[in-house]
């Protein structure tokens, strides 16, 4: 492998480090939501839950049902908003470099073909990487 190339590979593990970052931010944001979302169908459904059934109340029950249902469907949005922002691809780089040590980097990889693939990096630049296609399920 020449520097020019070591160089490359070594900015693009950075890239995939940092969009690791992100993503994972992104993530505990959905989280947050989600857990908000959960506390509020949890009050809801005690409300209801502790309410006499009375004149109107069927009424507002079914107010507070259709609320829970919007509420779930929210919820349901941003599970495959997650799943969609998981990242499923590979830099053009990283593909280049693989496929030029042998390996098909459209199957799932050998942990050893990306050791030797990857032994000209730091470390630290390796295990990025390597926790990158995992995400991505290119590694198991």
């Amino acid at each position: 492998m020449n520097e020019e190339m070591t160089q490359q590979l070594a900015a693009t593990a950075g890239r995939l480090a940092n969009a690791a970052e992100a993503l994972d931010r992104v993530l505990e944001k959905l989280d947050s939501q989600q857990e908000a979302l959960n506390a509020k169908v949890d009050r809801i459904v005690a409300a209801v839950e502790e309410r006499p059934e009375g004149d109107g109340e069927s009424a507002r029950a079914h107010r507070l049902e259709q609320r829970v249902a919007e509420l779930e469907k929210a919820n349901t949005e941003l599970k495959a908003q997650a799943a969609r922002m998981t990242r499923k691809t590979l830099s053009p780089l990283v593909t280049a470099v693989l496929s030029k040590s042998g390996a098909d980097p459209g199957d799932k990889l050998d942990p050893a073909v990306v050791d030797k693939t990857l032994q000209s990096l730091s470390v630290e630049q390796r295990i990025a990487v390597k926790a990158e296609m995992a995400r991505a399920g290119f590694i198991g």
